[in-house]
Order: C-alpha cells, then structure tokens, then sequence
C-alpha cells in the first residue's frame, strides 16, 4: 500500500565501520510497529492525498485481465484502484485489515455497494471464487516475513476460478542493494512551513525495510511508521509454484512496457495452469 522510497547516499557516522553500522541495523526494529494498526485513522485521512498519477492506466489493465469478473482486491484500502475499476462494471470484492481505510472507502460515492471482507490477506477466507485477484502497489510487501507471502500466494490460489489469475504489483528490491551502509535520508518535501523526510534501512539478511515518514512542521512532528520485506522476482515465481501457479506475464508497468534487468517495478500476472503458447 506504500509506494517505493527514495534511494540517496547516506554516509555512514565517524567512528563506524561498515561491519558496525550493518550490525546495528540487524539488531533493531522498528519498535511497537504492529502492521494490524500502521494504518489507522490517521494514515487513512492522508493517504489519498497524493495519488501516483498512474491510476487509469491500472484500472484499464486490470479491466481487461478480469474479462468480465468477478474480482478480488487485496487490502482494498480507500478504494483508490477498487472504485474505478467497479465503475466499469464488474463486480469488485475486497479483503482489508484496517476499519479506518473501510471507512474511507464507504464514505466514498459507490463505496457502500462493495463488499469487503475484514482480516488478514494472507489468510482470511471468502465466499466464492474470482477470475481476477489482485494486489498493487507493492502491498504483498505488507507481509513481513517469506512464510506470509507464501500463505497470501497459497490463499489466492484457493479463490480462483479455472482460468483465473492473479496479478501483482511491486518494486524490484535492487535499489535497496544501492545504498550506502543499507540506509538513507530522502528529503520528500522541502517547503518554508514544514519539511518532509524519509528514513529508512534496510537488512539483507531478512530483505525487511523499516521506514519512517516524518514531517517537522509548526503543527509539530508527525511520524508514519511502515515495515515492508522486498521480494525478488524469481523468488516470488517461486512462491507461485508452492501454490500451484505459474508465471503468465510480467511487465515493467501498466501498459505492458518490457521487463528487463532495468526496471524497478513489475506487474507479474500468474495462473494455475501455464501460459498458452
């Protein structure tokens, strides 16, 4: 449900080695982050705020990938990508973890005519099966450890149709293996009342980033906390094979731009039964 931070140089403190700063990561966490409430009323007030831009081309993608419905939205949120994609027609379902972005969602004109299913994606059960599941914007990177996203891949696969699919939309993690000491500082907003940064690092051991957003400004700070784990492409064909999919398609956006060692997304499309010819 976040999109990918930025990717600066940040320069390790005098006195530390390499070894050090790299240690004193792995040994931390962010404290008391629990992914159950990351995003409550707070998160779910701003985070419409600031949409990507991309949006149509997603529902116009997805609208053909579901060929007719009906189609599943994992961790539906405020309905950023659910609501248009129902405007045209197909039937929409959603799974969502968070009341206060249900909230949102619900306050929204066509909100009230969607079902969403409260719990956990990776595990919560719904009534019937779909031709299209999807997760975007790099949510799948919510679960935090490999065994959760194996549990989303294996839940999905038991809610699919016969020739339905499950797509997917997530950054590549190569940006993480850029930076300096496995750290950064991005400056997000620089204005005369108020500044925004993104802190983040990042252990390749367990492939989790933790990230903090905060804002300094005469209101006061304002932290928004959020801990995903990259996924690999080829580690992610994997977890579809444990759940008996296999890869169909992948792209490097919406609008089916080519995949290759430069891209830093993917959309990756998977089916139960391999790609026809």
């Amino acid at each position: 449900m976040r999109d990918q931070p930025g990717n600066p140089d940040v320069a390790a403190s005098p006195g530390n080695s390499v070894a050090t700063v790299r240690s004193s990561v792995r040994q931390c966490r962010v404290r008391n982050f629990d992914p159950k409430t990351s995003f409550g009323a707070d998160a779910a007030s701003r985070y419409d705020d600031t949409l990507r831009g991309d949006e149509p081309e997603t529902v116009a993608c997805l609208n053909e990938l579901a060929r007719g419905g009906p189609v599943l939205e994992l961790a539906i949120g405020t309905g950023r990508i659910g609501l248009p994609l129902a405007a045209t027609g197909l039937r929409v379902d959603g799974i969502e973890q968070s009341d206060a972005m249900v909230a949102r969602l619900r306050a929204k004109p066509g909100g009230a005519e969607i079902a969403v299913t409260m719990g956990d994606m990776a595990d919560v059960s719904v009534l019937g099966n779909y031709r299209l599941i999807y997760l975007v914007y790099n949510t799948l990177l919510n679960l935090l450890t490999q065994d959760d996203q194996v549990r989303c891949f294996e839940n999905v696969a038991s809610h699919l149709t016969d020739g339905g699919l499950f797509l997917v939309e997530a950054a590549t993690p190569d940006s993480m293996y850029a930076l300096r000491e496995d750290q950064y500082v991005d400056a997000e907003v620089v204005a005369t009342d108020a500044v925004t940064l993104d802190v983040g690092r990042y252990d390749r051991a367990t492939q989790v980033l933790d990230e903090c957003h905060m804002t300094m400004s005469a209101d006061g700070i304002r932290f928004g906390p959020i801990v995903t784990r990259y996924v690999w492409p080829s580690e992610m064909d994997l977890m579809a094979r444990i759940a008996g999919l296999r890869l169909h398609s992948r792209w490097a956006g919406w609008q089916h731009e080519p995949f290759d060692s430069r891209s830093v997304r993917h959309v990756s499309v998977y089916g139960r039964s391999p790609p026809s010819p």
